[in-house]
């Protein structure tokens, strides 16, 4: 099995984004990628940002930061995702990943892993169409990707556990902590969080508090944030696409019921904190 040197991220979100800097500051040479320039511009920025910050408060110097920097290389054409490790980080679209899979599988050597950071399907289904999907994983990151230390390492029905063990590996040696999760949709943690939210949300609708007052009682019970706080940091949107996702791949059973005021909100454009509005309003 070929040494990893090199990863690409497909996707240059907040999450997308997040994991290349955690490629690079690791020292791998990283590849992130997007087909729109204006999200491959917000990627470069949040990498940007993210590292200023960690300057600002002495965890970096101005060295290693520029170091890091010449780590990354951005791009908008697929025919330069050539990598040792590909991860995916875009939209939670079973057709919209298989196809992108299949794309660089073409462009790449048998030998490279293919990695979904899939939220909620299930990599078989991933990696129904893909030549050697035994090379096909799951590995999850959780957002923010530089701060947040647990990574959910999934198998499918035919991934080789010896790439697991070179993934669990790889991000051990980034600083994760790796769990490894049965190919079920939502896996653990989303499956478990799933509820926080739609919980949270069926209060809300029933006028039984504020969504203010439910982040307030969470955090004051020992959660770090609310969860409409969480739901505007990872994405409104996202956070809606994956409830819809874990509701229908569990039969649309009704405790993963998908929330109106949540829909509402995306179908406004109230994103949260990347749009500047969510359930709360941002600078």
């Amino acid at each position: 099995m070929q040494e990893i040197k090199t990863i690409a991220i497909a996707g240059a979100g907040t999450m997308g984004a997040g994991i290349a800097q955690v490629s690079a500051q690791a020292g791998y040479n990283t590849i992130l990628f997007d087909i729109n320039l204006e999200m491959l511009q917000k990627g470069k920025n949040s990498v940007e940002n993210s590292l200023n910050s960690l300057l600002k408060k002495g965890k970096l110097s101005l060295e290693k930061k520029e170091e890091i920097q010449t780590k990354i290389k951005f791009t908008s054409e697929i025919n330069e995702l050539k990598a040792d490790l590909i991860i995916e980080a875009i939209v939670e679209n079973l057709a919209i990943k298989q196809k992108f899979f299949k794309e660089v599988a073409e462009l790449n050597s048998p030998e490279t892993i293919l990695a979904s950071n899939t939220s909620s399907i299930p990599l078989t289904q991933i990696a129904e169409k893909i030549s050697n999907p035994e090379r096909v994983v799951g590995i999850h990151f959780f957002n923010p990707a530089p701060v947040m230390k647990l990574v959910e390492i999934i198998s499918g029905e035919k991934t080789n556990p010896e790439i697991v063990e070179v993934c669990k590996k790889l991000l051990a040696g980034m600083g994760k902590t790796c769990v490894m999760a049965a190919d079920s949709p939502g896996f653990i943690v989303n499956r478990v969080a799933r509820l926080y939210y739609v919980e949270s949300l069926k209060i809300l609708e029933e006028n039984v508090a504020t969504f203010e007052d439910i982040d307030l009682l969470l955090e004051s019970s020992g959660f770090k944030m609310g969860p409409f706080r969480l739901m505007d940091l990872i994405g409104v949107d996202t956070n809606f696409s994956v409830t819809n996702s874990i509701y229908n791949l569990f039969n649309q059973a009704s405790k993963f019921r998908p929330s109106k005021i949540q829909q509402q909100k995306v179908e406004a454009g109230f994103h949260g904190k990347k749009t500047g509005k969510g359930f709360y309003e941002y600078e």
